[in-house]
């Protein structure tokens, strides 16, 4: 076992980037609180939630941040990104015009955050599949061509919700435990973050690989 990572607690800044209405705050509610709303406002103000998962034994949060409307005057700010090792680009499937800006917020992330940061895919909204505008085949060819993990959700019915959270997670682990990312900057981080809220359910589940 790697020395570095055994016996330690992590905690890992997540980013939920995308066009307005795709599904953000949704997802995140439901991956930190089970929780859909389907009159949903605009997010306004910072809003994050930290999840607690167990993988390989060793406790790690994430702080899941939501890009709080700014996304809707295109201002998403470089310290909404600053110290993000994971994020999820999603896109509406019922709207191509969501998955156009795929490119853009991908170049958004490059420019604010490390080429190593964990970056999945999301095309959300799949329990729309009468009105869908974009393929299966185009997601999939897309993160592809940018290396990216792809997986399609519903936050309504909460499919793959969890799935898509904890892949980025464990591939931010898988980082840090191939010094990819220094470990030590993510224990280190943990005492000024105490004030994260910290939701009463644990989600233990260690998940998957690519």
């Amino acid at each position: 076992m790697d020395e570095a990572v055994g016996g330690e607690e992590y905690l890992f800044k997540i980013v939920v980037i995308g066009d307005s209405a795709v599904g953000k705050s949704n997802l995140l509610s439901r991956f930190a609180r089970d929780e859909f709303d389907l009159h949903s406002k605009a997010t306004i103000g910072v809003e994050f939630q930290t999840q607690v998962m167990d993988i390989d034994g060793k406790e790690i949060k994430a702080q899941v941040w939501d890009t709080a409307g700014q996304e809707r005057f295109r201002a998403v700010t470089s310290a909404y990104y600053r110290g993000a090792v994971g994020a999820l680009i999603v896109y509406d499937i019922t709207r191509r015009s969501t998955f156009d800006s795929v490119k853009r917020w991908l170049d958004e992330l490059n420019t604010h955050c490390d080429t190593t940061t964990a970056r999945m895919l999301v095309g959300n909204k799949r329990d729309l599949e009468n009105i869908r505008d974009v393929s299966v085949d185009e997601g999939k060819r897309l993160a592809e061509e940018e290396g990216l993990f792809f997986i399609e959700t519903s936050a309504l019915d909460s499919t793959n919700v969890k799935e898509a959270f904890q892949i980025v997670i464990r591939e931010v682990y898988n980082n840090v435990r191939r010094k990819v990312l220094n470990s030590d900057s993510y224990k280190g981080e943990l005492s000024s973050n105490r004030v994260s809220l910290i939701n009463g359910s644990k989600n233990t589940s260690s998940c998957c690989s690519r």
